[in-house]
């Protein structure tokens, strides 16, 4: 088959790599910064920040992922996005280029003004928890009354400002609805599933998933096996067509998206790296996906919502 353009919202291979000192292109990692032989990717590279790390632990992490990311692309010639620059000529113009994201906003070390810090390193994304609570609010772990703390709300606030988008995958419910009471922008789950289809705590409600459409952000399907099926060692492939017909079933067309979590979760059946997203394009069609609506899940759905947010901000 020919090459096939898809935009991740989500992996930890940064993570992995700085943590083991291993390169991003490197055989060890799922998902390869140099060119994989069947796609056109823009990647988003989370720098993902556990819970067990005290606050400055993770801002130290967080700038030491930052230097990582820029010298391995500059070291490989893989365009890195910066602030000002269109996703879509990207996409165009490289075989490979990447996001800078992040995964826990435990790496702000409580101060507003690294928001305006990690913007200009690129950052264009920012999970707000990871399943712990944090000094922003509560993850998918916490009390179930964990919204956003004072902090939090000043956070997304500033977030909103600098142009960078919040990302409720690991959120609690009462965070996830408080986000939306307290932001006006769309925002995204970069990697969660169906809790109709799945019942874990990390997939989303029906009700959170159309709060997210009506907002036009994104969500981004998870290849976690036990995000995918309530019998986990069962998860394959066709449990994300599952979960995808679930979400377009509620009108999910113009904002669903893939977000992997390679390097960060144990893979379904017949998934080993990011070159198999040829496989679930395969499979998309053989169960009669329109060759439009399959561009739309696989890039063009992320490459519009990145496109127009910041129209959006600025109106």
């Amino acid at each position: 088959m020919n090459i096939i353009n898809i935009i991740d919202l989500h992996c930890d291979t940064l993570y992995k790599a700085a943590t083991q000192g291993i390169s991003l292109c490197g055989n060890e990692v799922e998902v390869r910064l140099s060119r994989d032989k069947t796609t056109h990717k823009l990647q988003c590279y989370a720098i993902w920040l556990p819970d067990d790390l005290s606050d400055e632990q993770a801002e130290d992490l967080f700038f030491k992922s930052a230097k990582l990311l820029e010298e391995e692309c500059r070291q490989n010639n893989i365009f890195l996005i910066k602030n000002n620059y269109s996703p879509t000529i990207a996409l165009n113009e490289n075989q490979n280029s990447a996001f800078f994201t992040v995964e826990n906003a435990k790496s702000l070390n409580g101060k507003l003004e690294n928001i305006s810090r990690f913007k200009e390193l690129g950052v264009r994304m920012m999970t707000l928890t990871w399943n712990a609570a944090n000094k922003i609010g509560g993850g998918a772990d916490a009390a179930s009354n964990a919204g956003l703390t004072d902090f939090g709300k000043r956070a997304v606030a500033k977030m909103e400002t600098d142009g960078i988008i919040i990302d409720i995958s690991h959120a609690s419910q009462a965070l996830f609805y408080d986000v939306a009471e307290n932001t006006n922008l769309p925002f995204v789950a970069s990697h969660s599933n169906s809790y109709k289809i799945t019942s874990h705590r990390r997939n989303l409600t029906d009700e959170q998933f159309s709060v997210i459409r009506n907002r036009k952000g994104l969500m981004g399907l998870n290849f976690h096996n036990e995000f995918l099926n309530n019998n986990s060692q069962n998860a394959g492939m066709t449990d994300i067509l599952r979960h995808a017909e679930h979400f377009l079933s509620l009108g999910g067309e113009d904002i669903l998206c893939f977000g992997s979590d390679f390097d960060g979760c144990t893979l379904p059946k017949n998934i080993n790296n990011s070159e198999d997203f040829a496989k679930i394009y395969e499979l998309f069609l053989a169960n009669n996906y329109s060759e439009s609506l399959i561009r739309k899940i696989f890039y063009e759905n992320a490459l519009n919502f990145f496109e127009n947010f910041d129209n959006l901000r600025n109106m």
